[in-house]
C-alpha cells in the first residue's frame, strides 16, 4: 500500500506541467466558445531594422554598444478577439547583425592608447545569426482600417553563421600594462556554441489601410538564456548570453481574410 502511494506522489509530481497545461488548454477552450470571436486572417510580409547589442560576460567586460542590421520575413496568423483583445501568433525568420564592442579604458575611465599606433584602442565582434521568433500577440484598436498598439512575447532561437572582428591594433602590441581590467581572452576566442536561444518581447503601433495592408513600427528586447562559449569549471567564462534591443519596421499584406463586415 505504501509503495502504491509513493508511485501515486512521483507520478503526480512529475505531471504536473502536463496538467497545467491541460488546463489551460481546456479553460482556454471554454472561454472561445463562450465569448470568442472568431478570426481566420493570415498575412505575410517583410521587416528591416537596426540592433544594438552586447554581451554579458562573466567576469565582466567593459563594453559600449555594438549595432547591427536585421531584416526578414514575417508570418501572422490572427485567431480570435476576445472582448478588445486581438490574439495572433506571429512567426518571424530574420538576418541579424550582434556582437559587442568594447570599452578599452585605464583606471582613469580614459582610452587607453596603443604604443604603435598612437590611437585609443578599439575592438569589435560582429556576429551574424539567422533568428526564429515565435511569438503570442495580443493587440488593441483597430484591425482593418486605422490604428493599433500591441504587445508580443515569446520564445526565440538564433542559428550562427559567421564572424568578424574589427580592431586598430595587433594583438602582440596591445596596451596591457594600461588596461584597467585583465580579461581579454574574448579578443581572440571563436564563438564555441552555434545554437542562441532566449525570450523575446516587444510592443509596437500598427496602422492598416483597407487593400492596401499593415504598416507596424516596434521596439523589442531579446535576453538570452544560452551562451556563446563554454560555462564549465574548465572554461574562461561562467556566462556569455546576448542581450540586445531592435527596431523595425514592417509591412504585411493578407492573404486571407475573415468574412465579417463588422470589423473594424
Amino acid at each position: 500500500m505504501r509503495t502504491a502511494i509513493y508511485i501515486y506522489k512521483v507520478y503526480a509530481w512529475h505531471c504536473r506541467p502536463a496538467l497545467v497545461l491541460l488546463l489551460a488548454v481546456l479553460t482556454f477552450s471554454t472561454a472561445r466558445a463562450q465569448i470568442g470571436e472568431h478570426r481566420n486572417e493570415f498575412a505575410v510580409g517583410f521587416s528591416g531594422g537596426y540592433v544594438v547589442s552586447n554581451v554579458g560576460f562573466t567576469p565582466n567586460v567593459q563594453q559600449g554598444l555594438h549595432g547591427g542590421l536585421t531584416g526578414g520575413v514575417t508570418f501572422r496568423y490572427t485567431t480570435e478577439k476576445y472582448f478588445s483583445s486581438i490574439c495572433a501568433i506571429v512567426g518571424e525568420v530574420n538576418y541579424a547583425q550582434l556582437g559587442w564592442k568594447e570599452d578599452i579604458l585605464d583606471t582613469h575611465d580614459a582610452p587607453v592608447i596603443n604604443a604603435v599606433t598612437g590611437l585609443a584602442e578599439q575592438y569589435e565582434r560582429t556576429i551574424n545569426y539567422v533568428q526564429v521568433p515565435v511569438l503570442a500577440r495580443l493587440g488593441w484598436g483597430r484591425e482593418r482600417n486605422g490604428a493599433q498598439f500591441f504587445f508580443q512575447i515569446g520564445p526565440q532561437m538564433g542559428f550562427y553563421l559567421n564572424e568578424s572582428t574589427k580592431t586598430n591594433f595587433n594583438f602582440a602590441d596591445r596596451n596591457t600594462t594600461d588596461r584597467s581590467s585583465s580579461i581579454v581572452a574574448q579578443d581572440t576566442m571563436a564563438v564555441k556554441h552555434k545554437f542562441d536561444y532566449g525570450i523575446v518581447a516587444g510592443i509596437g503601433v500598427e496602422y492598416s489601410v483597407p487593400r492596401v495592408g499593415h504598416f507596424i513600427l516596434e521596439g523589442r528586447y531579446y535576453y538570452g538564456l544560452g551562451n556563446i562559449y563554454g560555462n564549465t569549471k574548465s572554461d574562461y567564462f561562467g556566462k556569455s548570453n546576448f542581450g540586445n534591443i531592435v527596431i523595425k519596421l514592417s509591412y504585411l499584406f493578407d492573404i486571407t481574410r475573415t468574412k465579417n463586415d463588422k470589423i473594424k
